[in-house]
């Protein structure tokens, strides 16, 4: 993940260095808030990156010296079915039409979208605890 954390980190850096640039020499807002959101996004994902690096370390594609066979078992718990994500699709869809008809709709669409998050975080947590 150190490749990955730094790609995105010079990403970032690029997207902040542009947008103050571009806030600077223009009066043009919705440019400059376009280049901040990239800035903003490019940021969650190299600190994502980051976290995960300092919490599990170097994988075997980080080190010179691995072997094919470093990476072979298992990957990572996937889970075999579920109805969320056709319900957050469906929550988002009511949301993005919501915001063309009128905002009672978009509420809704929120509340399906938010449940749809709360079902996906806590899917698989313990039932009893």
């Amino acid at each position: 993940m150190k490749v990955e954390g730094r790609l995105f980190a010079g990403i970032a850096l690029y997207f902040g260095v542009t947008g103050l640039v571009y806030w600077i020499f223009s009066s043009e807002p919705a440019g400059t808030t376009a280049l901040a959101v990239g800035f903003l996004m490019s940021s969650l994902v190299a600190f994502f990156f980051y976290v995960q690096y300092r919490k599990r370390g170097l994988r075997p594609q980080d080190r010179r010296e691995a072997e094919i066979a470093d990476t072979a078992g298992p990957l990572d718990f996937f889970p075999p079915r579920s109805i969320w994500p056709a319900t957050a699709a469906l929550g988002l869809t009511v949301l993005a039409l919501g915001v063309v008809f009128g905002l009672w709709l978009a509420l809704i669409g929120f509340g399906l979208l938010a449940g749809a998050v709360f079902g996906f975080v806590f899917q698989y947590t313990a039932r009893g605890a």
